[in-house]
């Protein structure tokens, strides 16, 4: 199991890094504790900028799916942690939302399918 990043011209690559550590730890291929390489190195390995993975790892960082230890380094979040309460807090804000502005469930789940297919047809 190692870190696998490639990096093209389709998107930023501080994007490109970040959506591909999200999906490889989401998908298991990177598992919780797995200890991502520092900043600079994978920086000189991809040969991006420090500022662009270290700008990529500070919103893996946000969105809960790493965590910094410190000088002991950066690590695979345990699953369901942060992202997964934030994701629930900002499913419940939107399910009172649709409501008050009188959707039906069915009118809303679509709204969020084309938000879905709108956001990850970026990446």
């Amino acid at each position: 199991m190692t870190l696998k990043i490639r990096i093209d011209d389709t998107a930023p690559p501080y994007e490109q890094v970040r959506a591909q550590i999200s999906e490889q730890a989401r998908s298991g291929a990177l598992p919780v504790g797995y200890r991502l390489p520092t900043v600079r190195g994978l920086a000189e390995s991809l040969g991006l900028a420090a500022n662009t993975v270290a700008k990529a790892y500070r919103a893996l960082e946000t969105d809960g799916v790493i965590e910094t230890r410190g000088r002991n380094g950066t690590f695979v979040a345990a699953a369901g942690s942060a992202a997964q309460r934030e994701l629930a807090a900002a499913a419940q804000t939107y399910a009172e939302r649709a409501r008050r502005l009188g959707l039906t469930p069915d009118d809303a789940l679509e709204a969020v399918r084309d938000a879905l297919r709108a956001g990850y047809d970026r990446d």
